[in-house]
């Protein structure tokens, strides 16, 4: 396993020593790509000011995202690609300067894959609220210092809104497709819902129509322990000599378990030893501790406590009723193609919430219910499963627009 890539893209496996010892020593304060960084592949845009659903305004927004493959002259072929919570707009390629991972969705991404940039361009952007070029709770506010604890509280609605701003900038007034997995797949049905004459197919994976108990449930349980570490300081830790990277983690390890399956995990780690010392009153720990700190503790390096905070929440206001209809009306208003695919063995976003989803959508690939993947990895599939998810992807892309 590539240490650098991110934990969600590969299978879960054991935590050698070697790969432990790269991580010695505290985190930084935070993982955030900050201005004066080595900017990578990234690129920006300003969309100016901003105000928010709930009436805050940003006197100015940036976006940082990554293009993979050439605009054709009517800019026809752009393809938008939501990321997930944990995401940022390198959807492929090598870690490197200004990269600290490589690609989350590389092998889907390039000459002759699933989306295939000899034919399209893939436009993904770090959405409002991240951190990682985007403007977030890590950017300067207009007071000269970071916005921290002072960040405006952000919406699946709002961050759909700003990357329309991202879209104008581009001159792209309809996308081919519009994709997206996870906290993404909730972007991507917002946009369609938000601006339906801006795409012409649609692509839901591993996502849902609304924000359910248990998913609000276990966010709850990862922002508060961000928000406990004594180092978090109500959000303000930026000039602190350390950051709230313990809490950071701790969310960290909370969520990878509901991205991967019980079986999965069950049957990489069983309940093997990760040394020759006992966790059974020695002081030793078991190769799944080990795995879920390692993970935890490599993720305050490439992130923001801020940013996550904001980034759940924003997802905990998912609910495509809201202010619109019944789901059956709100779902049955897309005119667009649509694909719905889930994982059979997701527990973070259960496949019958994208059932529900097909049940409702008109025109969908694979008829009322959701084209299920086959996996053991859990919600992680979506980003596993390249063989499964990449077919799928490309029925979408071919599919005539209506």
């Amino acid at each position: 396993m590539d240490w650098q890539s991110p934990a969600e893209s590969v299978p879960s496996a054991f935590v050698s020593e070697a790969q432990q010892a790269t991580l010695r020593g505290t985190p930084p304060v935070t993982g955030a790509w900050r201005d004066g960084d080595r900017p990578g592949n990234r690129h920006f845009a300003g969309i100016g000011a901003f105000t928010t659903e709930h009436g805050k305004t940003f006197p100015h927004v940036r976006l940082a995202y990554e293009t993979f493959g050439e605009l054709n002259a009517d800019k026809s072929n752009a393809i938008l690609v939501f990321h997930a919570l944990t995401g940022d707009s390198h959807i492929a390629g090598a870690s490197g300067p200004g990269h600290p991972t490589g690609g989350w969705w590389s092998p889907l991404v390039g000459p002759g894959l699933a989306l295939d940039t000899d034919s399209y361009c893939i436009v993904v952007p770090n959405v409002l609220g991240g951190c990682q070029g985007s403007t977030g709770p890590s950017s300067y506010s207009a007071l000269g210092r970071e916005w921290g604890g002072a960040f405006p509280y952000l919406t699946i609605r709002d961050q759909v809104r700003a990357t329309k701003g991202l879209a104008d900038e581009l001159g792209i007034t309809t996308f081919h497709s519009v994709i997206g997995g996870s906290m993404g797949g909730m972007h991507a049905l917002e946009w369609a819902l938000h601006y339906p004459n801006a795409l012409s197919r649609l692509g839901l994976i591993a996502t849902s129509a609304i924000t359910s108990a248990d998913q609000l449930g276990g966010n709850s349980l990862q922002t508060e322990a961000i928000t406990v570490d004594p180092h978090f300081s109500g959000g303000d830790y930026y000039d602190q000599a350390e950051g709230p990277y313990r809490g950071l983690a701790l969310a960290r390890r909370m969520a990878l378990i509901n991205y991967r399956s019980p079986s999965e995990l069950n049957d990489r780690f069983e309940r093997t030893w990760q040394s020759a010392k006992s966790p059974l009153g020695d002081n030793g720990r078991f190769a799944v501790e080990s795995y879920l700190d390692f993970h935890g503790n490599k993720f305050t390096r490439r992130f923001d406590a801020n940013s996550y905070i904001a980034l759940v929440t924003a997802m905990n206001s998912h609910d495509i009723t809201r202010d619109r209809g019944s789901l059956e009306q709100v779902l049955g208003s897309l005119p667009h193609p649509t694909l719905v695919l889930g994982i059979t063995s997701d527990r973070l976003f259960p496949v019958a919430q994208q059932h529900e989803l097909a049940a409702h959508i008109p025109h969908t690939l694979h008829g009322t219910s959701a084209l299920v993947v086959e996996s053991p990895y859990g919600h992680d599939g979506f980003l596993i499963e390249a063989e499964a998810v990449g077919a799928a992807l490309k029925d979408l892309l071919t599919t005539p627009p209506l």
